[in-house]
């Protein structure tokens, strides 16, 4: 059961629908990235996945492993997408790298979403890309 409704989130994420990724969240949800900050509360959530959804629009979660211990569920595959969906022809703004989710369940809905991934070409997108945009404004 609760690994279905890890999937059901995992889907809701892949289909940028955030009404959705917020019914499967407890209202105290923790979120904590790869570089171990937090953010908690699903309002504050909701906010996140925008911003997030806006920064990188086609934003997928792809399971290849997925696994349950009682309250807790772990998922292993990849993660990718691309930054502000500029696209181009050497395809340098999309991302794909390996992940790991974990998920805590309270009362059939996620309590805890923490990801685990080296975000650092992540990053190096969106700074080359902030750079580039930084310089065309001059």
């Amino acid at each position: 059961m609760n690994i279905d409704i890890v999937q059901d989130f995992v889907k809701a994420i892949n289909s940028a629908n955030i009404t959705k990724i917020c019914d499967l969240i407890t209202q105290d949800h923790l979120f904590i990235d790869s570089q171990d900050n937090r953010l908690a509360g699903k309002e504050n959530m909701k906010l996140a996945w925008l911003e997030y959804f806006t920064l990188f629009p086609d934003y997928k979660i792809e399971v290849n492993k997925i696994f349950e211990t009682d309250s807790e569920i772990c998922a292993f595959g990849h993660a990718s997408a691309t930054y502000l969906n500029m696209k181009n022809k050497d395809n340098s703004n999309f991302w794909r790298i390996p992940a790991a989710w974990r998920a805590t369940m309270r009362d059939k809905q996620i309590c805890v979403w923490q990801v685990y991934a080296d975000n650092s070409v992540v990053l190096e997108i969106v700074k080359k890309n902030q750079a580039n945009l930084f310089d065309a404004t001059l």
